[in-house]
């Protein structure tokens, strides 16, 4: 969406801190022990009392409040009663709702307790990607040369880009225009951002794989070389110049 009203964006900063807020909580929640959808329950509780609605269930009748993703799972995994967390395992949630008629979506990748596995690099990694890239953002901008930036960024740390998964316009529904804001650079993709538009912006950083492919549960990706991916994600409103956070109060960059 565009904003054109400080109406709407009221409503897309209310419903950015509500999934925002959601997201920190959640990741401090964690302890060892507890089961995926014993955090996911606290997070839906938190998302249903501040009166927001789980987009992933409300637009693809997802089997929980949000997504939570562990070790080599890269997204879209279902909490259940026996994935339990277990020290040093490297988390992936992300937290996207609506309220109002108003949509957000973000994400952090983090290892939880001490780094027992070495996933620490790809999680700072991942985090300084995003930052560079949501900084490097400006109206007119190709979005093409945004995941050039990702892609090269992502090289020089060492690691590689899953290409199948993206960023994407949000607002009025989970995905809008611009539909794709990929990793990489794709020649065939000549659109460019628009000033006062809302994107959410995430990294997909990968050890090994370059593709997600959906696993027999129909939700969960695993990369095609397996490995590890670490993903953060911000929905922002793109200006003329430094564009505005509206999901800072999630903390991800930390």
């Amino acid at each position: 969406m565009s904003i054109t009203t400080e109406a709407e964006m009221a409503g897309m900063k209310q419903i950015s801190e509500a999934v925002a807020s959601t997201l920190k909580a959640m990741r401090e929640y964690c302890q060892v022990g507890m089961s995926t959808m014993e955090v996911d329950e606290f997070g839906g509780k938190i998302l249903h009392e501040m009166g927001a609605k789980s987009a992933p269930k409300l637009t693809y009748g997802f089997p929980g409040w949000t997504c939570i993703s562990v070790n080599n799972e890269v997204a879209h995994g279902i909490p259940t009663e026996d994935k339990i967390l277990r020290e040093g395992d490297l988390i992936n949630i992300d937290v996207s709702a609506e309220m109002g008629g108003f949509w957000s979506d973000n994400g952090g990748s983090f290892v939880l307790g001490e780094d027992l596995h070495g996933h620490l690099k790809l999680v700072e990694a991942s985090k300084s990607i995003l930052r560079k890239a949501v900084y490097s953002i400006r109206g007119g901008m190709r979005i093409a040369d945004l995941g050039a930036l990702i892609e090269s960024q992502a090289k020089k740390s060492g690691y590689k880009v899953i290409k199948n998964l993206t960023g994407h316009g949000i607002g009025r529904s989970l995905h809008e225009e611009p539909r794709e804001i990929a990793n990489y650079r794709d020649g065939f993709n000549f659109q460019r951002f628009k000033k006062n538009s809302v994107v959410a912006i995430e990294t997909f950083i990968s050890t090994n794989s370059t593709i997600a492919n959906t696993q027999e549960d129909g939700w969960t990706l695993i990369g095609n070389k397996g490995g590890y991916v670490a993903q953060h994600e911000h929905t922002i409103v793109i200006t003329d110049g430094q564009p505005i956070i509206l999901t800072a109060l999630n903390g991800i960059w930390n």
